[in-house]
């Protein structure tokens, strides 16, 4: 009993320094979260931290992993969707730029986060850093979640004839994130507008000019 007791203080403390290197990066990015001041914000000594996680690397892996579970239960939990907190299926392409619209604005409220991501999914390339297995994975999700999207959006008549739902999954991922580079270099840039724009010449809109 007193194993598991220590085991699950160890699961718990764990956790608490998650929270507070999510908190920590959010809201002072990557280069200035070093690893004595979360583990100061968190109450903890450095060794201690590393026991927890072995490098800073590693922990900032982790903070990612963490965001995006957070990012998921937060829309899981969101209202119009159903009982196993499933979106309903898209039927409107006003609908997918509303969700999209809703992402980056929550992302720019928490820009060390984009930093940490942005400098981590150029790092993570190479196959033997800590974050590699991450993203591998994240990108196969993120563009099968995309895909499912347009997919919807297709059968619903909101995409033009010839459209293919992967190759547009790509491309959109591949925008969200090129995006977010350049609004880390000129935060004044609205982000959700190129998404808007390009979404409505999708539907066979005309888009709002200016963005």
């Amino acid at each position: 009993m007193a194993a598991r007791g220590q085991y699950a203080r160890g699961v718990a403390r764990r956790a608490q320094i998650l929270e507070t290197a999510l908190a920590v990066v959010a809201r002072d990015g990557y280069s200035r979260a070093t690893v004595k001041q979360i583990a100061d914000e968190a109450g903890i000594s450095q060794n201690g931290l590393l026991h927890h996680f072995g490098s800073k690397e590693a922990l900032l892996s982790e903070v990612l992993q963490r965001r995006d579970e957070a990012d998921h239960a937060a829309k899981a939990s969101g209202p119009g969707e159903d009982g196993r907190g499933d979106p309903p299926p898209l039927t409107s392409m006003d609908d997918m730029a509303a969700g999209v619209a809703r992402l980056l604005r929550h992302n720019a409220s928490v820009p060390g986060l984009v930093q940490l991501y942005s400098r981590l999914s150029t790092e993570a390339t190479d196959p033997g850093h800590t974050s590699h297995d991450y993203f591998v994975q994240r990108f196969r999700t993120i563009r099968g979640h995309m895909q499912v999207a347009f997919d919807e959006l297709g059968a619903a008549g909101e995409l033009p004839p010839g459209a293919d739902p992967a190759t547009l999954a790509t491309v959109m991922v591949a925008l969200l994130d090129g995006l977010q580079v350049q609004w880390l270099y000129d935060d004044e840039m609205d982000m959700a507008a190129p998404v808007e724009h390009l979404l409505a010449l999708l539907a066979g809109g005309a888009p709002a000019s200016g963005g």
